[in-house]
């Protein structure tokens, strides 16, 4: 995969302090949650604000 760049991490990691109890661990549903709450036009860099949420959810639950 390789390193994030500062900015989806910053992003990903603002909408989790903010709003955390709507995401969850799957990817679809984080995906249709960050297109309804915040505005990001590029469809890649939501994908990877999602995957990288939905990351961290995981790794919150195994812990």
């Amino acid at each position: 995969m390789g390193i994030k760049p500062s900015y989806i991490k910053n992003i990903g990691i603002a909408l989790l302090a903010k709003q955390r109890e709507y995401f969850t661990n799957n990817f679809e549903e984080n995906k249709i949650q960050l297109a309804s709450s915040a505005v990001i036009g590029s469809k890649k860099v939501r994908n990877r604000i999602a995957g990288y949420i939905t990351r961290k959810m995981n790794s919150k639950k195994r812990t």
